[in-house]
Protein backbone atom coordinates (compact mmCIF):
# COMPACT_ATOMS: atom_id res chain seq x y z
CA UNK A 1 0.00 0.00 0.00
CA UNK A 2 0.93 3.57 -0.60
CA UNK A 3 3.34 5.55 2.14
CA UNK A 4 6.24 4.57 3.65
CA UNK A 5 6.78 1.34 5.00
CA UNK A 6 10.04 0.11 6.22
CA UNK A 7 -10.92 -20.74 9.54
CA UNK A 8 -12.41 -22.56 9.11
CA UNK A 9 -15.07 -24.92 7.57
CA UNK A 10 -16.64 -23.26 4.55
CA UNK A 11 -20.67 -22.61 4.25
CA UNK A 12 -22.06 -23.21 1.51
CA UNK A 13 -25.54 -20.91 0.03
CA UNK A 14 -27.84 -23.11 -2.48
CA UNK A 15 -26.04 -22.03 -6.12
CA UNK A 16 -23.78 -19.91 -4.36
CA UNK A 17 -26.77 -17.78 -3.74
CA UNK A 18 -26.46 -15.13 -0.77
CA UNK A 19 -26.93 -16.03 2.80
CA UNK A 20 -29.35 -14.64 5.14
CA UNK A 21 -26.96 -15.53 8.24
CA UNK A 22 -23.34 -14.49 8.85
CA UNK A 23 -21.38 -17.96 8.19
CA UNK A 24 -19.83 -19.63 11.07
CA UNK A 25 -16.14 -20.27 11.13
CA UNK A 26 -14.57 -23.85 11.26
CA UNK A 27 -11.15 -25.16 12.37
CA UNK A 28 -8.87 -26.26 9.27
CA UNK A 29 -8.17 -29.97 9.46
CA UNK A 30 -5.14 -31.09 11.00
CA UNK A 31 -1.88 -29.43 9.24
CA UNK A 32 -0.81 -32.76 7.74
CA UNK A 33 0.09 -34.51 4.13
CA UNK A 34 -2.56 -37.42 5.52
CA UNK A 35 -5.39 -35.22 6.58
CA UNK A 36 -5.03 -33.00 3.16
CA UNK A 37 -5.18 -36.52 1.11
CA UNK A 38 -7.69 -37.74 2.62
CA UNK A 39 -9.67 -34.27 2.67
CA UNK A 40 -9.15 -34.78 -1.60
CA UNK A 41 -10.22 -38.80 -2.03
CA UNK A 42 -13.39 -38.34 0.03
CA UNK A 43 -14.13 -35.91 -3.07
CA UNK A 44 -14.32 -32.80 -0.70
CA UNK A 45 -16.89 -30.33 -1.88
CA UNK A 46 -16.34 -26.58 -3.17
CA UNK A 47 -14.51 -24.52 -0.94
CA UNK A 48 -14.90 -20.84 -1.49
CA UNK A 49 -12.22 -18.05 -0.34
CA UNK A 50 -13.15 -14.63 -0.80
CA UNK A 51 -11.32 -11.14 0.03
CA UNK A 52 -8.71 -8.55 -0.90
CA UNK A 53 -6.26 -6.12 0.55
CA UNK A 54 -6.04 -2.45 1.38
CA UNK A 55 -9.01 -2.03 3.29
CA UNK A 56 -9.84 0.34 5.95
CA UNK A 57 -9.41 4.15 5.42
CA UNK A 58 -11.77 6.50 7.64
CA UNK A 59 -11.74 9.24 5.41
CA UNK A 60 -13.03 7.05 2.34
CA UNK A 61 -16.41 4.36 2.58
CA UNK A 62 -15.19 2.00 0.27
CA UNK A 63 -14.80 -0.43 2.96
CA UNK A 64 -18.37 -0.26 4.25
CA UNK A 65 -18.88 -1.12 0.23
CA UNK A 66 -16.82 -4.07 -0.58
CA UNK A 67 -17.92 -5.68 3.43
CA UNK A 68 -21.64 -5.42 1.76
CA UNK A 69 -20.27 -8.15 -0.78
CA UNK A 70 -18.30 -9.94 1.90
CA UNK A 71 -21.77 -10.59 3.97
CA UNK A 72 -23.60 -11.81 0.71
CA UNK A 73 -21.44 -14.61 0.25
CA UNK A 74 -20.61 -17.11 2.00
CA UNK A 75 -16.91 -18.64 2.21
CA UNK A 76 -13.29 -17.69 4.46
CA UNK A 77 -12.68 -14.28 4.14
CA UNK A 78 -8.84 -13.39 3.57
CA UNK A 79 -7.12 -10.31 3.36
CA UNK A 80 -4.28 -9.21 1.53
CA UNK A 81 -2.70 -6.96 4.35
CA UNK A 82 -2.92 -3.11 5.26
CA UNK A 83 -6.31 -3.78 6.84
CA UNK A 84 -6.28 0.16 8.83
CA UNK A 85 -4.70 3.58 7.84
CA UNK A 86 -3.00 4.94 7.85
CA UNK A 87 -0.47 3.20 10.50
CA UNK A 88 -2.25 0.13 11.52
CA UNK A 89 -2.64 1.62 15.56
CA UNK A 90 -5.08 0.39 17.61
CA UNK A 91 -6.90 3.80 16.61
CA UNK A 92 -7.13 2.77 13.49
CA UNK A 93 -8.28 -0.39 13.97
CA UNK A 94 -10.76 0.36 16.71
CA UNK A 95 -11.74 3.46 14.49
CA UNK A 96 -11.32 2.40 10.63
CA UNK A 97 -11.31 -1.45 10.36
CA UNK A 98 -13.88 -2.45 13.70
CA UNK A 99 -16.99 -0.28 11.65
CA UNK A 100 -16.79 -2.45 9.02
CA UNK A 101 -14.93 -5.69 8.28
CA UNK A 102 -14.82 -6.48 11.43
CA UNK A 103 -18.37 -7.88 11.33
CA UNK A 104 -16.59 -10.46 9.60
CA UNK A 105 -13.61 -11.20 11.66
CA UNK A 106 -14.65 -14.71 13.12
CA UNK A 107 -14.20 -15.98 9.25
CA UNK A 108 -11.37 -13.70 8.60
CA UNK A 109 -8.06 -14.71 8.08
CA UNK A 110 -5.23 -12.17 7.59
CA UNK A 111 -1.86 -11.46 6.02
CA UNK A 112 0.34 -8.92 7.39
CA UNK A 113 1.03 -5.43 5.74
CA UNK A 114 3.46 -2.73 5.35
CA UNK A 115 0.97 -0.63 6.94
CA UNK A 116 0.43 -2.81 9.55
CA UNK A 117 3.64 -2.22 10.97
CA UNK A 118 3.29 1.30 11.85
CA UNK A 119 3.27 1.14 14.93
CA UNK A 120 6.53 -0.16 15.01
CA UNK A 121 6.40 -4.40 15.76
CA UNK A 122 3.03 -4.87 14.55
CA UNK A 123 1.50 -5.43 18.15
CA UNK A 124 -1.90 -4.02 17.51
CA UNK A 125 -2.08 -6.12 14.19
CA UNK A 126 -1.30 -9.59 16.46
CA UNK A 127 -3.95 -8.12 19.50
CA UNK A 128 -6.72 -7.79 17.21
CA UNK A 129 -6.18 -10.93 14.97
CA UNK A 130 -5.13 -13.26 17.61
CA UNK A 131 -4.55 -16.72 16.80
CA UNK A 132 -6.11 -16.48 13.28
CA UNK A 133 -3.16 -14.13 11.96
CA UNK A 134 0.01 -17.07 13.20
CA UNK A 135 2.44 -17.10 15.75
CA UNK A 136 3.03 -13.71 16.63
CA UNK A 137 5.75 -11.82 15.26
CA UNK A 138 6.03 -13.85 12.45
CA UNK A 139 2.56 -13.98 10.04
CA UNK A 140 3.37 -16.42 8.18
CA UNK A 141 1.17 -19.90 8.55
CA UNK A 142 -0.76 -22.55 6.79
CA UNK A 143 -4.12 -23.65 6.87
CA UNK A 144 -6.83 -26.00 4.62
CA UNK A 145 -10.14 -25.34 2.59
CA UNK A 146 -11.29 -28.26 1.45
CA UNK A 147 -9.28 -29.97 -0.90
CA UNK A 148 -6.87 -27.27 -0.82
CA UNK A 149 -3.86 -25.82 0.91
CA UNK A 150 -3.11 -21.91 1.62
CA UNK A 151 -0.03 -20.41 2.42
CA UNK A 152 -0.32 -16.99 3.78
CA UNK A 153 3.66 -15.41 3.68
CA UNK A 154 5.17 -12.51 5.51
CA UNK A 155 6.57 -10.06 2.68
CA UNK A 156 7.56 -7.27 5.04
CA UNK A 157 10.93 -8.54 4.05
CA UNK A 158 12.72 -6.10 6.44
CA UNK A 159 10.35 -6.76 9.55
CA UNK A 160 10.11 -10.36 9.38
CA UNK A 161 12.79 -12.15 11.38
CA UNK A 162 15.15 -13.32 9.24
CA UNK A 163 13.60 -11.66 6.29
CA UNK A 164 12.44 -13.42 2.88
CA UNK A 165 15.94 -14.55 1.72
CA UNK A 166 17.25 -17.86 0.27
CA UNK A 167 18.19 -19.54 3.37
CA UNK A 168 15.82 -17.59 5.62
CA UNK A 169 13.70 -19.32 8.29
CA UNK A 170 10.44 -18.60 6.69
CA UNK A 171 12.02 -20.05 3.23
CA UNK A 172 12.88 -23.37 5.11
CA UNK A 173 9.33 -23.47 6.88
CA UNK A 174 7.62 -22.66 3.16
CA UNK A 175 9.61 -26.04 1.38
CA UNK A 176 8.70 -27.94 4.01
CA UNK A 177 5.61 -27.00 4.51
CA UNK A 178 4.75 -27.14 1.04
CA UNK A 179 6.35 -30.49 1.43
CA UNK A 180 3.40 -31.65 3.05
CA UNK A 181 1.01 -30.19 0.95
CA UNK A 182 -1.56 -32.02 -1.56
CA UNK A 183 -2.19 -31.25 -5.12
CA UNK A 184 -3.77 -27.78 -4.61
CA UNK A 185 -1.89 -24.72 -3.35
CA UNK A 186 -2.97 -21.08 -3.27
CA UNK A 187 -0.44 -18.47 -1.81
CA UNK A 188 -1.04 -15.25 -0.27
CA UNK A 189 1.32 -12.32 0.20
CA UNK A 190 1.05 -8.53 0.75
CA UNK A 191 3.37 -7.75 -1.82
CA UNK A 192 3.64 -8.47 -5.18
CA UNK A 193 6.58 -9.41 -7.52
CA UNK A 194 4.57 -8.36 -10.79
CA UNK A 195 2.82 -5.05 -10.96
CA UNK A 196 1.92 -2.46 -13.76
CA UNK A 197 1.33 0.00 -10.33
CA UNK A 198 3.44 3.11 -10.39
CA UNK A 199 3.26 4.09 -6.94
CA UNK A 200 5.22 0.87 -5.93
CA UNK A 201 8.07 -1.01 -7.75
CA UNK A 202 7.41 -4.74 -8.10
CA UNK A 203 8.98 -6.53 -4.28
CA UNK A 204 12.09 -8.44 -6.40
CA UNK A 205 13.12 -9.32 -2.38
CA UNK A 206 10.24 -11.86 -2.38
CA UNK A 207 11.49 -13.58 -5.74
CA UNK A 208 13.12 -16.51 -3.17
CA UNK A 209 9.74 -17.25 -1.41
CA UNK A 210 8.02 -17.32 -5.02
CA UNK A 211 10.40 -19.81 -6.43
CA UNK A 212 9.99 -21.74 -3.64
CA UNK A 213 6.36 -21.76 -4.25
CA UNK A 214 7.28 -22.31 -7.77
CA UNK A 215 9.14 -25.84 -7.00
CA UNK A 216 6.38 -26.61 -5.29
CA UNK A 217 4.10 -26.64 -8.04
CA UNK A 218 2.06 -23.85 -6.60
CA UNK A 219 -1.18 -22.59 -9.05
CA UNK A 220 -2.15 -19.45 -7.76
CA UNK A 221 -0.46 -15.94 -5.58
CA UNK A 222 -2.65 -13.52 -4.60
CA UNK A 223 -0.94 -9.98 -3.53
CA UNK A 224 -2.35 -6.51 -2.35
CA UNK A 225 0.37 -3.45 -1.93
CA UNK A 226 -0.66 -2.16 -4.90
CA UNK A 227 -4.26 -0.58 -4.84
CA UNK A 228 -5.52 -1.97 -8.28
CA UNK A 229 -6.85 -5.06 -9.93
CA UNK A 230 -4.34 -7.26 -11.92
CA UNK A 231 -4.49 -10.86 -13.61
CA UNK A 232 -0.95 -12.31 -14.61
CA UNK A 233 -0.58 -14.90 -17.26
CA UNK A 234 0.89 -17.77 -15.03
CA UNK A 235 4.74 -17.38 -15.46
CA UNK A 236 8.19 -18.21 -13.61
CA UNK A 237 9.65 -16.39 -11.02
CA UNK A 238 11.95 -14.55 -13.56
CA UNK A 239 8.94 -13.42 -15.32
CA UNK A 240 9.08 -15.79 -18.19
CA UNK A 241 5.50 -17.07 -19.71
CA UNK A 242 4.83 -21.21 -18.43
CA UNK A 243 1.56 -22.25 -19.14
CA UNK A 244 2.33 -25.47 -17.99
CA UNK A 245 4.16 -24.83 -14.46
CA UNK A 246 3.98 -21.33 -14.27
CA UNK A 247 1.85 -19.64 -10.99
CA UNK A 248 -0.64 -16.93 -12.24
CA UNK A 249 -0.30 -13.94 -9.90
CA UNK A 250 -3.80 -11.69 -9.30
CA UNK A 251 -3.23 -8.25 -7.42
CA UNK A 252 -6.43 -7.51 -5.11
CA UNK A 253 -5.61 -4.04 -3.90
CA UNK A 254 -9.12 -3.17 -4.11
CA UNK A 255 -10.78 -3.22 -0.81
CA UNK A 256 -11.60 -0.05 0.16
CA UNK A 257 -8.55 2.29 0.09
CA UNK A 258 -8.59 5.04 -2.42
CA UNK A 259 -7.09 3.28 -5.54
CA UNK A 260 -4.06 3.60 -7.66
CA UNK A 261 -2.82 4.81 -11.16
CA UNK A 262 -1.31 2.11 -13.11
CA UNK A 263 1.15 2.15 -16.24
CA UNK A 264 1.89 0.58 -19.25
CA UNK A 265 1.10 -2.96 -18.87
CA UNK A 266 4.27 -5.09 -17.48
CA UNK A 267 4.88 -8.70 -19.33
CA UNK A 268 2.19 -11.01 -18.81
CA UNK A 269 -0.31 -8.80 -17.53
CA UNK A 270 -3.26 -10.37 -18.90
CA UNK A 271 -6.46 -7.71 -16.94
CA UNK A 272 -6.17 -5.03 -14.85
CA UNK A 273 -8.34 -2.17 -13.84
CA UNK A 274 -7.67 0.61 -11.13
CA UNK A 275 -11.29 2.18 -10.82
CA UNK A 276 -13.53 -0.35 -9.20
CA UNK A 277 -13.47 -1.84 -5.57
CA UNK A 278 -14.17 -4.62 -5.31
CA UNK A 279 -12.93 -8.68 -3.61
CA UNK A 280 -12.03 -11.80 -5.49
CA UNK A 281 -13.51 -15.08 -4.76
CA UNK A 282 -12.14 -18.61 -5.30
CA UNK A 283 -14.47 -21.39 -5.85
CA UNK A 284 -11.93 -23.89 -4.77
CA UNK A 285 -12.82 -27.95 -6.02
CA UNK A 286 -10.19 -31.06 -6.19
CA UNK A 287 -8.04 -30.32 -9.01
CA UNK A 288 -10.16 -27.12 -10.26
CA UNK A 289 -10.75 -23.52 -9.29
CA UNK A 290 -12.07 -20.51 -10.61
CA UNK A 291 -11.71 -16.94 -9.99
CA UNK A 292 -14.39 -14.08 -9.98
CA UNK A 293 -13.82 -10.57 -9.49
CA UNK A 294 -17.27 -9.10 -7.47
CA UNK A 295 -17.32 -5.60 -8.30
CA UNK A 296 -18.96 -3.13 -5.63
CA UNK A 297 -22.94 -2.12 -6.04
CA UNK A 298 -22.36 0.32 -9.33
CA UNK A 299 -19.35 -1.14 -10.48
CA UNK A 300 -18.85 -2.56 -14.25
CA UNK A 301 -15.57 -3.98 -14.41
CA UNK A 302 -15.50 -8.18 -13.72
CA UNK A 303 -13.08 -10.94 -14.55
CA UNK A 304 -13.64 -14.25 -14.16
CA UNK A 305 -11.98 -17.70 -15.15
CA UNK A 306 -10.96 -21.60 -14.09
CA UNK A 307 -7.89 -23.66 -14.09
CA UNK A 308 -6.72 -26.96 -12.99
CA UNK A 309 -4.17 -28.00 -10.43
CA UNK A 310 -0.78 -29.57 -11.43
Amino acid sequence: MGGPSGLPAILLCTALAACSAEPRPATAPADSAAARGAGAAAGAPAAILIGAGDIADCATTGDSRTLAILRRNAGTVFTLGDHAYPNGSRADFARCYAPTWSKVKARTRPVIGNHDYGGGNAAPYFDYFGAAAGPRGRAYYSYDVGAWHVVVLNTNCGSVPGGCGVGSAQQRWLRADLAAAGDCTVAMVHHPLFSSATIHPPTTQTRPLVQTLYDAGTELLLAGHDHAYERFAPQTPTGRPDPDRGIRQIIVGTGGAPLHPVGPAAANSERRNNHTLGVLRLILRPGTFRWDFLPVPGGTFTDSGTGTCR
